[in-house]
């Protein structure tokens, strides 16, 4: 969801770890009155889940609905400090605050934050819970205003145009896999800065299939994702269209095996 700006005067947003995967804007720091930082923490040991990895990343860049250009910082659950309980805290603002125990640094051109939570089986997993609270009291009601909404809709109908000019997609070489690449700081979107992607290209007859085989490094999560040409999952209500690490079945080298085709090719 999108924190309106007049909300924000005080910039003290507490982010308390009960939730899915959000997309949060985030204030304007380099305006004078924005001095208070945002805080992330769990609400009991419970909420995180059954969450194998998750993060909160910033991004930064224009603000006007373009994609962002960069990642300004994150922090994960291998970089924050978890408590007995369960319970854990991240700040996020401009300055770094005393006796916190994880930071994110606000920079002026920051515009947005990602939550991640993977799970090993999506269907029933208890997933991780983010709510955004107050810490400090706003100066004045924000309340909104025709040129925040005619802003709001500009910014909409941007994004649309940069998706729509980008795709379809088209790789060069079909049923093929490219290697696999980490994300630079300086990155076009929103990809995980902690992450590796590959990406490949297939195109099979009825009665085709494309076997991926591989080993997986030591990490918290990884998968394999179906996309078609405009960046979207297939219907997964119908098929599968994704399998991770914790789904596969390892041969004794630890090796594993992804069959991808129209149909199930064991029957």
């Amino acid at each position: 969801f999108e924190l309106p700006e007049g909300d924000v005067d005080a910039a003290s947003e507490v982010i308390r770890a009960a939730a899915a995967r959000g997309i949060y804007r985030l204030p304007d720091v380099g305006a004078p009155e924005v001095a208070a930082p945002w805080s992330l923490e769990s609400e009991d040991a419970h909420e995180i889940g059954d969450a194998v990895y998750f993060s909160l990343t910033v991004y930064g860049g224009p603000d006007d609905g373009r994609y962002s250009e960069r990642i300004v910082g994150s922090a994960s659950d291998r970089t924050v400090e978890v408590e007995a309980d369960g319970t854990f805290e991240v700040w996020v603002s401009p300055e770094e605050p005393p006796g916190a125990a994880a930071w994110v640094r606000l920079e002026p051109d920051a515009v947005c934050a990602i939550t991640r939570d993977y799970l090993p089986d999506p269907a029933t997993g208890r997933r991780l819970r983010w709510t955004i609270e107050r810490v400090d009291p706003p100066s004045t009601p924000w309340r909104m205003t025709d040129q925040d909404e005619a802003r709001r809709f500009r910014a909409a109908l941007t994004w649309l145009r940069e998706q729509a000019a980008m795709v379809p997609v088209v790789l060069a070489e079909e049923n093929t896999v490219l290697e696999p690449y980490p994300v630079p700081t300086a990155t076009f979107g929103w990809a995980a800065g902690d992450a590796a992607y590959a990406m490949g290209a297939y195109r099979l007859g009825p009665d085709e299939a494309l076997v991926i085989e591989g080993r997986s490094p030591e990490c918290s999560f990884w998968n394999v994702c179906l996309w078609n040409p405009f960046l979207h999952t297939y219907n997964y209500d119908h098929d599968r269209v994704t399998l991770n690490g914790h789904q596969a079945t390892y041969r004794p080298d630890g090796s594993w095996r992804v069959v991808i085709a129209g149909r199930d090719m064991r029957k």
